[in-house]
């Protein structure tokens, strides 16, 4: 027995030690991966005619080269420095792409990272600023260093030095970003005593209007004098929001809103940095089904005899969808009406309104409805052609997002400008001279990725379509002042960025500028990922999704497989652009094959396959994922399908302990960080937006505490105890379920942290140790 005991605690010592060499390699991903990655990246400097250019491009670690480029001919001079090529020298950009202005986070957006290059002679610190604008420490950078941080689009860094002087702050967006330190930022000083009440004046600048406790106040510049502009809402409701003038001052439109009571979210602070005792933390956070301000927009009309009101009704707009006080208002040029949107509660019909300013009657411009819901936030563009009399609107009436071209006095259409079985994604210029619109659409190539961006461009009747980019990649778009000429780069997960210049007018290539140089990147065991389609649910649907392997993978070998899960509608989240990826790098060192997949309910593919997400956030597309993961398999037999894990936070916590609930027959470990896990409990405009309004049983069906008693497999529970995306409660009641029902389960707060908790160097960690217990052999 004692022989038995001492080798016991031997394979676990030995397990324990494997595990920790195991984690700290793929800690180490980001460091070994760091500045390995040369030519992929440019910023083109026009120079006066714009008809020449020039760059600065990285070639290896520490060099550098300058390049000028002739846009008409492709001709191009390259130097070490911009005297060579006849160039005045200039100042470097400081901080490159630095965002000064901004000084919280306020949103959360799709998972991607920053890489941070440290050209300073100290090191620096970083940090998150959460949600409150309170740093969260997350390391240090030395000197002459890289590191690669995951981040959420949207998330707010601050970057000082070792004497804590600010450098900058960083706003991290979709597409992974790469930020050179070398000083700090360039920011304007706040002039704070200048602060005071200010007016709204109008455009003949006689007027200036301003609200006081609520009270509209006229002031006649010329005068000075000041008039209480009453009206029969004084003291039943207040005037609040913007101001908005007639272009010729002859009025003006200001939202009066009645108070309703508004959610407040406490949580608790259990270690704040400045005192021992904690601290109850209270901001405002509607949820679905809440009551939500209904602004009455009031019209003003003024002169010099005085001036008269009206409360434009509300008959066409009676439960409009706002969480503000205010509604926006665009003034026809002639001010003979103005424009609202109406989002009516539900997200089942959209409407553009015009009020007459004479009258005050209201009318239809343009009117969307849909049996599921209306993607307001993503698909509502407009573009307002008032010279004409026209409007450009998106719409996805015919299943696919396309552009319409209105008749505004008439409410009618003139007629589609595109039309097909893809989506325009992004419009990125409106030539109204020439009448033709510039656009990033996806899905157009058969036998390309449907998700890869290509340029096109049409005239508004809908004449002389054209895809001005071909390769086979997603493509980012800058032109050149005048427009005349772009500059595409595209990528693929599996292909290093291409830079070339093509003229605009027919997409005509000038020439290639730059092809990523990533050589040193291979050395160090980094693999390209592999790109896999797959029929999903209905056999026929292409799902797709990507495979990363371990530096050191062996086909011979069997390997788990574990899945990063974001299966939010509001977009589509399997990378397209070429990266490194350190965050699902990271967590195949472990010894993983890590696979990513958008399934049914994510955005991007049509309606029909957007819809499936509809009062339906529990389907989360896992029939598709299964049935990927399961055709990968096939011919993969180093994937071992009977060891499978899941991870993801936010919505892909909320779908991560879902796994587990409703396909604990395929996924056997799950880790979920910050999720929503219950609809009921979580912000009001993402929530509504899926699950529709009134609040109804579809609510309880898609919840995971409600569901809690079918829990099979190992579950970790991640929350930050300062979360303010998602209310924390949404996590521990899910704990008070799965213990009312007998369950076992793992549950970690992370002291500090706000939404990602898993991100946090202890959170991550956890989370990799929590996988590799659970998923790997010693």
């Amino acid at each position: 027995m004692r022989i038995a005991i001492v080798a016991g605690l031997l394979f676990v010592n030995l397990s324990s030690v494997v595990a920790e060499d195991r984690i700290e390699r793929a800690l180490s991903v980001s460091q070994q991966t760091a500045n390995k990655v040369f030519r992929d990246r440019i910023q083109a400097n026009w120079l006066p005619g714009n008809r020449s250019f020039w760059y600065r491009v990285q070639t290896g670690p520490q060099s550098q080269e300058f390049v000028l480029i002739d846009a008409e001919t492709g001709q191009r001079k390259t130097a070490n420095d911009l005297k060579s090529l006849g160039l005045p020298e200039t100042k470097p950009q400081r901080t490159s792409n630095a965002n000064t202005n901004q000084q919280r986070t306020r949103r959360n957006g799709p998972e991607s990272e920053i890489t941070f290059v440290n050209t300073l002679e100290t090191e620096i610190r970083l940090f998150w600023l959460n949600h409150e604008g309170r740093r969260v420490a997350y390391g240090t950078v030395q000197p002459e260093d890289t590191r690669t941080q995951h981040t959420f689009a949207g998330h707010v860094w601050l970057i000082v030095n070792a004497q804590d002087d600010e450098l900058a702050t960083i706003e991290a967006e979709a597409t992974p970003r790469r930020i050179l330190i070398d000083g700090p930022a360039n920011r304007p000083k706040r002039d704070d005593s200048r602060r005071r009440r200010r007016g709204t004046s109008s455009p003949d600048d006689r007027w200036s209007v301003f609200l006081d406790d609520g009270v509209v106040m006229l002031q006649n510049r010329e005068t000075g004098v000041v008039t209480h502009l009453e009206t029969d809402l004084d003291g039943k409701s207040p005037f609040r929001g913007r101001i908005f003038w007639a272009p010729d001052s002859s009025a003006f439109v200001v939202s009066n809103t009645k108070d309703v009571t508004r959610r407040k979210v406490t949580i608790v602070e259990s270690s704040p940095p400045d005192q021992l005792q904690p601290k109850l933390r209270e901001f405002s956070y509607p949820k679905p089904g809440d009551p939500l301000p209904k602004p009455t927009p009031v019209l003003f009309r003024i002169d010099e005899a005085g001036h008269s009101w009206q409360a434009i009704s509300t008959k066409l707009f009676p439960n409009p969808f706002t969480e503000t006080d205010s509604l926006t208002v665009v003034w026809s040029p002639n001010s003979r009406e103005f424009y609202l949107n109406d989002n009516e509660r539900g997200h089942q019909q959209y409407r553009i309104l015009a009020a007459n300013a004479e009258t005050g009657d209201v009318r239809v411009v343009v009117e969307e409805t849909a049996d599921t819901f209306i993607d307001y936030r993503g698909k509502t563009w407009r573009h307002w052609l008032h010279e004409s009399g026209e409007l450009i609107w998106m719409s996805e009436r015919d299943g696919w997002c396309h552009l319409w071209l209105y008749d505004i006095a008439t409410g009618k259409v003139k007629n589609r400008i595109t039309q097909g079985a893809w989506p325009v994604r992004n419009v990125l210029h409106v030539d109204v001279e020439r009448r033709v619109i510039w656009f990033l659409a996806s899905g157009l190539n058969t036998d390309e990725d449907p998700y890869h961006l290509h340029l096109c461009r049409v005239k508004f009747d809908g004449s002389e379509f054209r895809q001005l980019t071909s390769a086979d990649g997603n493509h980012q778009i800058e032109f050149s002042p005048d427009r005349q000429f772009f500059i595409a780069k595209w990528s693929r997960v599996d292909h290093p960025p291409v830079h070339e210049l093509r003229k605009s007018v027919d997409g005509s290539l000038v020439c290639r500028l730059e092809e990523a140089d990533i050589d040193a990147l291979l050395e160090t065991g980094w693999s390209m990922p592999e790109r896999f389609v797959a029929a999903g649910r209905d056999g026929k649907t292409d799902i797709h999704g990507l495979l990363i392997k371990p530096s050191n993978f062996d086909p011979v070998k069997s390997y788990p497989v574990v899945e990063n899960i974001y299966a939010g509608p509001h977009s589509a989240f399997v990378p397209k652009d070429f990266g490194l990826m350190t965050g699902l790098y990271r967590v195949a060192e472990l010894g993983f094959i890590v696979v990513k997949i958008d399934g049914m309910g994510t955005n991007h593919r049509g309606k029909a396959f957007h819809d499936v997400c509809w009062k339906n956030l529990k389907d989360a597309g896992f029939p598709d994922r299964i049935a990927w993961i399961k055709a990968a398999a096939e011919d993969r037999p180093w994937m071992d399908l009977t060891r499978v894990g899941i991870y993801g936070g936010s919505a892909g916590g909320q779908n991560a302990m879902r796994a587990l609930l409703d396909h604990h027959d395929f996924y056997h470990v799950a880790v979920a960080d910050c999720g929503c896990h219950d609809n009921r409990m979580d912000k009001v405009w993402w929530n509504e937006q899926w699950m529709g309004w009134p609040v109804d049983e579809s609510y309880a069906r898609n919840s995971n505490a409600e569901d809690a008693r079918k829990l099979k497999g190992e579950l970790l529970l991640i929350v930050g105890e300062l979360d303010r995306n998602v209310d924390p409660a949404s996590t521990l009641q899910v704990v008070g379920a799965l213990q009312k029902a007998g369950k076992r389960f793992e549950l970690m707060p992370i002291i500090g942290a706000g939404h990602g908790a898993a991100e946090t160097p202890y959170g991550n960690r956890l989370r990799m140790e929590f996988l590799t217990r659970h998923l790997l052999s010693p």
